[in-house]
């Protein structure tokens, strides 16, 4: 895989946690997303991805050494922006544990809106990562979910929330949240903002909140 190609994708900084630009994959994992969304991981092969990065098939093995390392990167590449934006939530406003948890809420949705595709293919073809890859995807998913399941138990802790089964309530929060992008469409009645706000309110409602 292209060192210069991981690194564009990467390294790129993340700007105010609800604000979202267009993503700047480069041609190839961009070709690639288009065709994993329309013919799946296992249905796609090199020489389509190639046509739709407008590369030749030696081109696309100049970045990268296989099709498994392309989704590698596509998955990586999401987990690691909704990990960014996800602690620029928690840091941006009141350290309480309501308004870090609605805040948190929020990225979630707002990221598998308006990051649909790739948040699509990250969740549904994790059976399709192999060896390392599966094993570094696993420890980042967990390392995203701690992040509610630790607001939830302190909210439940402190009295804030009142649920007697707070890890299961955050897994189904986190289910909720991630299956937005598997029916959101950009033409669709609600805006992104509009569905995370009722989000909150459905989530403050599953933790037991009292507000």
């Amino acid at each position: 895989m292209s060192v210069v190609q991981h690194s564009q994708v990467l390294e790129r900084p993340i700007g105010n946690w609800r604000d979202f630009d267009g993503m700047d994959l480069g041609p190839i994992l961009t070709g690639a997303l288009g065709c994993f969304m329309e013919n799946g991981y296992h249905g796609t092969t090199i020489r389509q991805i190639a046509d739709a990065s407008g590369l030749s098939v030696p081109g696309v093995y100049h970045h990268f050494n296989s099709k498994h390392s392309i989704l590698d990167e596509l998955d990586r590449t999401a987990m690691h922006e909704l990990w960014i934006r996800s602690q620029a939530a928690l840091d941006d406003g009141p350290s309480d544990t309501q308004a870090k948890f609605d805040r948190l809420i929020e990225c979630l949705v707002l990221f598998h809106a308006y990051r649909r595709e790739v948040a699509f293919i990250s969740f549904s073809e994790i059976r399709s990562l192999e060896g390392t890859a599966r094993e570094e995807h696993i420890s980042a998913r967990t390392r995203q979910q701690n992040l509610l399941t630790d607001l939830v138990l302190e909210g439940c802790a402190s009295g804030v929330f009142e649920n007697d089964f707070p890890l299961e309530a955050a897994r189904a929060i986190t289910n909720m949240c991630v299956g937005v992008s598997q029916w959101y469409r950009t033409d669709g009645v609600l805006a992104p903002q509009q569905i995370a706000a009722r989000y909150t309110m459905l989530c403050r409602k599953t933790v037991g909140a009292h507000s």
